[in-house]
């Protein structure tokens, strides 16, 4: 299929740098909800701030809902030391290293927001010698140096800046003339992207759909609640879109949709599974199956919470995730595609 390569690329760019740390997504949904408004789609708002994009189908009792999720990694500030610098805490299950010497910004209640640098407290080779080379990359031995001529806790303090305020860290979003895409949090706004143009082709092409198809835009996927709740009553098959991942002894790829068969949370379902592989089949998308030792998803969230429903999982393959990730156009396209193909199949 032909499709506006541009118009997607420049969606996933706005959203990669709208920060949305678990927590704190009214922003991007803000964002979301004005972009919807603007082509006159409907949407509703579950308690928790997510949002459902339903389009009308033929059969309304048995429904598709598809899912990505808004919120991102990120951290908290947990102390405000004597020297004026901040402890943080993790929001999301990242290695430290990854933020080692990162750009972030802090955001208060207030409104306001200060830039600043994650350090550890040996950050100096000079001073420190192996001892800072050596330094085990914890929570306990990081902490923000803030962009603001502070010397004490009482000025942090003076700035607005307080114990909860949320941290987030530079996205560095490059898409390459090669079509790479390289940002942090491709987990899981490539995927939100996705969706978002999925949404806009079937209806600006007034395409009929089999089934009443959903579209779920989670905000608590990365602490495991996210679609735990409020999913459309009538949903029989709950298909996650997040990030396949490549790496040491995968099958997923940067260039393919990637299709999870199993995860930490158990198999997904197996007749589903099969359909998606199928379709791939029929319609020559690139696919993998994978199988992912330390992941969850939005729809293990629900299982777990009770819902009757088949559940999948797909999504572009995303190398180094949770940390500086990297993806390719033609694994987003890939997705694209079989989620296009799965909403029109009877």
């Amino acid at each position: 299929m032909q499709y506006n390569e541009q118009l997607l690329k420049n969606h996933l760019t706005e959203i990669l740098n709208i920060p949305s740390p678990t927590g704190y997504t009214d922003k991007i949904m803000q964002y979301i909800k004005k972009d919807l408004s603007s082509e006159n789609i409907l949407f509703t708002e579950t308690n928790k701030g997510a949002l459902i994009i339903s389009i009308n189908g033929n059969n309304d009792s048995y429904q598709r809902t598809f899912s990505a999720h808004v919120d991102t990694l990120g951290a908290m500030v947990k102390t405000i030391k004597n020297s004026g610098t901040l402890s943080l805490v993790p929001i999301g299950g990242f290695m430290m290293n990854s933020i080692d010497g990162e750009n972030c910004t802090v955001s208060t209640l207030c409104g306001e927001d200060y830039t600043g640098t994650v350090q550890t407290i040996k950050p100096s080779v000079h001073i420190s010698g192996d001892e800072a080379r050596e330094l085990k990359r914890s929570p306990e031995n990081m902490q923000v140096i803030l962009d603001e001529k502070v010397f004490s806790k009482e000025d942090v303090e003076k700035l607005g800046i307080n114990v909860g305020d949320i941290i987030s860290f530079e996205t560095r979003t490059r898409i390459t003339e090669k079509g790479f895409i390289k940002s942090r949090y491709l987990d899981d706004k490539a995927s939100v992207s996705i969706l978002l143009f999925v949404i806009k082709y079937l209806i600006n092409n007034k395409i009929q759909l089999p089934y009443t198809t959903n579209f779920y835009i989670s905000n608590y996927e990365e602490v495991g609640h996210g679609a735990r709740a409020a999913l459309p009553k009538n949903t029989k098959e709950f298909i996650a879109v997040d990030m396949g991942a490549p790496g040491l002894d995968q099958n997923s790829s940067e260039y393919c949709t990637c299709i999870c068969a199993k995860d930490s949370s158990g198999p997904y379902d197996y007749t589903l599974r099969k359909k998606l592989i199928d379709l791939c089949k029929a319609n020559n998308i690139p696919y993998k199956v994978d199988v992912y030792p330390h992941y969850s998803s939005d729809a293990s969230a629900a299982l777990g919470s009770g819902w009757d429903i088949r559940t999948a999982l797909i999504g572009p393959g995303v190398f180094a995730s949770h940390a500086y990730e990297r993806t390719h156009m033609d694994s987003i396209f890939a997705t694209v595609d079989l989620v296009l193909k799965y909403c029109v199949e009877i």
